[in-house]
């Protein structure tokens, strides 16, 4: 049992962690070209895999920011990750032991939530490490050959290279704000909101993560009140 749910989570795995190497490259050479060495860059990886959270992180780190604003930050952004868990958490074989159950939710990130939420029927803590166990190195691996990179790519070539991580988000919100409305008027609102705090000078003054604390808060919240999920649309009897 456990031996194959580990290697059908590898197999599954394998397409996350080419997709991770891609996408943390560029984290690799955001974070070295901010100041931070090749080796600080490979340990966030590799005990925080989570590609918004790193970024925004590393903008705090750069900018001087102050602990209670990196953790505001990081606990908005990953907040998601929570809800995540629980859900995973009642997918779980029985009798599953807390350390297991902590050791899943450590390796939980979108991709391999989607992988484990997919499967049929309950899923073996095994799976995940499996998924876990690909994801993992590929994430940390491409910090430090984008962290090499960026000490040998010529500028240019740095720049092109740093707009991969915006393709990446625009891949994830561009579906849905097709095909639903109200998360179309939240990615507008933000991008508004976030707009008003460049360009007036009394907002310029707010640290970055700040302003993604207020910006989340700002968009999500009126979106709740806006557009409320109904119990149809989650599932739920009225």
């Amino acid at each position: 049992m456990k031996k194959e749910s580990f290697l059908r989570g590898l197999r599954d795995g394998i397409p996350i962690g080419l997709g991770y190497f891609a996408v943390s490259f560029t984290f690799g050479m955001k974070a070295v070209s901010g100041g931070l060495t090749i080796a600080q860059a490979a340990l966030i990886s590799l005990t925080n895999l989570t590609s918004a959270g790193q970024f925004a992180g590393v903008d705090i780190i750069i900018a001087g920011g102050s602990y209670w604003e990196m953790a505001l930050t990081e606990l908005i952004i990953n907040l998601r990750y929570c809800l995540m868990s629980f859900s995973i958490s009642q997918k779980l074989v029985k009798n599953t032991g807390i350390g297991h159950r902590m050791g899943v939710a450590f390796g939980i990130t979108d991709e391999i939530f989607g992988v484990s939420a997919g499967q049929s029927g309950r899923i073996h803590p095994f799976y995940s490490y499996g998924c876990m166990c690909v994801a993992i190195p590929g994430w940390t691996l491409g910090t430090i050959a984008g962290g090499i990179s960026g000490n040998l790519l010529p500028d240019f070539m740095i720049s092109a290279l740093g707009i991969a991580i915006y393709g990446m988000f625009l891949a994830v919100i561009i579906p849905p704000a097709r095909k639903e409305r109200p998360v179309l008027f939240v990615v507008i609102g933000s991008m508004a909101v976030s707009w008003l705090f460049s360009v007036v000078p009394v907002l310029q003054k707010v640290s970055s993560g700040f302003v993604i604390i207020i910006t989340t808060l700002l968009a999500a919240g009126i979106a709740a009140l806006v557009s409320p999920v109904s119990d149809v649309e989650t599932g739920k009897e009225a």
